[in-house]
């Protein structure tokens, strides 16, 4: 039987890679996003057991809706990777209120609708949620105070219902993926919050040991790892993905 994973900011970026690596592994994906055309070309692309959904992760009866809809198409969901998410740069100086609370809502807002209202959908059969956290979550820059009390507040949240959720019998495993830099799109719109782009990226490949930026592809094949049967003994723990960065 095929099973049925969720990822939220599907539509590009590492929910793009993700959603074609677990496509490709034979799971039926439902892709969610703000972003319709983007999110039903790709679905479009991918073809037979790829479904889209418009989803706005910060709105709780959009989440609702969402899994209303999963109860009464397919009955049950394996997977949910709550990926969504936004950067933001600044200052505890600079940045405004109104970002550092934008941020918030996506960054971690989404994570904890989805972890809380996905709950129906696994209870009875378990599942696995993979929650896009950050090398920010573990290691904090000056310039990054939205992202980085974000990133972090969805480390802790993560064990916080790993636990729940292990001690209550769910069979329901909760982990959260630490990426450095990866070479998305996201990343170029990062860049172009500062006057120098070009500085801020050659800095971000200067900062992983490793000597250059992650690759989407890599953070897809991490989230496959997790997501399948293989991994059934990790929960509540953080997988780090980040050239050595946070070393």
């Amino acid at each position: 039987m095929t099973k049925l994973g969720l990822v939220t900011g599907a539509a590009t970026g590492l929910g793009e890679a993700i959603s074609r690596r677990l496509h490709k592994d034979n799971w039926t994906v439902i892709l969610t996003d703000i972003d319709g055309e983007a999110g039903q070309s790709l679905t479009n692309e991918l073809g037979e057991n790829a479904h889209y959904l418009t989803l706005d992760v910060r709105k709780e009866d959009e989440w609702l809706s969402v899994f209303e809809h999963v109860k009464n198409n397919f009955g049950s969901l394996q997977l949910l990777v709550n990926n969504a998410g936004i950067t933001t740069m600044g200052t505890i100086e600079d940045l405004s209120f109104e970002a550092f609370q934008h941020e918030i809502q996506i960054d971690l807002f989404g994570v904890f609708l989805g972890c809380k209202h996905v709950l129906p959908l696994m209870k009875e059969a378990g599942g696995s949620i993979i929650n896009m956290s950050s090398a920010a979550g573990l290691r904090a820059s000056a310039n990054l105070a939205g992202y980085n009390a974000a990133k972090a507040a969805v480390t802790m949240l993560t064990k916080s219902v790993a636990l729940h959720y292990a001690a209550s019998g769910y069979g329901i495993r909760v982990n959260s993926v630490h990426p450095g830099a990866i070479h998305t799109a996201m990343l170029d719109k990062v860049a172009a919050q500062v006057d120098d782009p070009k500085a801020l990226l050659d800095g971000f490949v200067a900062g992983h040991p490793i000597g250059r930026l992650g690759q989407p592809n890599e953070v897809a094949a991490l989230i496959a790892y997790i997501a399948s049967d293989e991994a059934a003994f990790a929960t509540g723990a953080e997988f780090v993905l980040d050239g050595g960065l946070t070393l």
